[in-house]
C-alpha cells in the first residue's frame, strides 16, 4: 500500500474521516475481491497526485463490517468521496481514473 494511503477501521472512521479538514476519499475494499485488486494501483496514483488535497483510506469491509453497513454498501470496490464529514460522491465498482479525477476535481 502506498505511503500516502491510510488503513483505517470501525473504530476509528470517524476522526479519520468524519472530523477531517480536507475531503477524503474511502476505498471500501477486500483483499480477495478481484475489481477491488484492479482499482488499487489507479487510487495509489491518485493519492501520489492528490495527496496534498485530499486524504485517501481503506477500509477492508471483512474485518470491519460496521461501517460499511452503516453506508448501505453492498457491492466491493466502493469508493466514497467526504467532504466536511458528509458524503458528496459515491462511486462502485471499476472506473475510470479520469473519472476520478473529475470528482476529485469538484471536492478541492
Amino acid at each position: 500500500m502506498a505511503v500516502n494511503i491510510i488503513e483505517i477501521n470501525d473504530d476509528d472512521f470517524d476522526r479519520e474521516v468524519l472530523e477531517q479538514e480536507k475531503p477524503v476519499l474511502v476505498d471500501f475494499w477486500a483483499p480477495w475481491c478481484g475489481p477491488c485488486r484492479a482499482i488499487g494501483p489507479v487510487i495509489e496514483e491518485l493519492a501520489g497526485s492528490y495527496g496534498d488535497k485530499v486524504q485517501f483510506k481503506k477500509c477492508n469491509v471483512d474485518d470491519n463490517p460496521v461501517t460499511p453497513s452503516k453506508f448501505g454498501i453492498k457491492s466491493i470496490p466502493t469508493l466514497i468521496f467526504f467532504k466536511d464529514g458528509k458524503v458528496s460522491e459515491q462511486v462502485v465498482g471499476i472506473v475510470s481514473k479520469s473519472k476520478l479525477e473529475d470528482i476529485i476535481d469538484t471536492l478541492v
